[in-house]
């Protein structure tokens, strides 16, 4: 059974810092490209960060550009994503995703989400 469980999320004040988990389990995780989106209330899903597969590739929001990192641990199954500088606009419940394609079949799959919510 596939699983992303998100984990990090909470209340922090503008300028501060939070870090996300996903721990994963149920497929081949290397093989997955992961990525983070996050969802504010009242606007679409947007695409924060991505991190290829096995890694080493990142791709950035330009909103989030130079304030978070996103990287993985193949051996533990784990994605994060550390988030500085934080700014009331990135309050929004943030979301794991693992994606694949093999020949036309498309992977995709995703976690529950967690909460981040900035503000003083």
């Amino acid at each position: 059974q596939v699983q992303l469980v998100e984990s990090g999320g909470g209340l922090v004040q503008p300028g501060g810092s939070l870090r996300l988990s996903c721990a994963a389990s149920g497929f081949t995780f290397n093989s997955y490209a992961l990525k983070w989106y996050r969802q504010a209330p009242g606007k679409e899903r947007e695409l924060v960060a991505t991190i290829s597969s096995p890694g080493g590739n990142t791709i950035y929001a330009n909103s989030v550009k130079g304030r978070f990192t996103i990287f993985r641990d193949n051996a533990k199954n784990t994605l994060s994503l550390q988030m500085n500088s934080l700014k009331p606009e990135d309050t929004a419940v943030y979301y794991c995703n693992a994606q694949r394609v093999v020949g036309l079949k498309e992977y995709n799959y995703w976690g529950q989400g967690t909460q981040v919510t900035v503000s003083s």
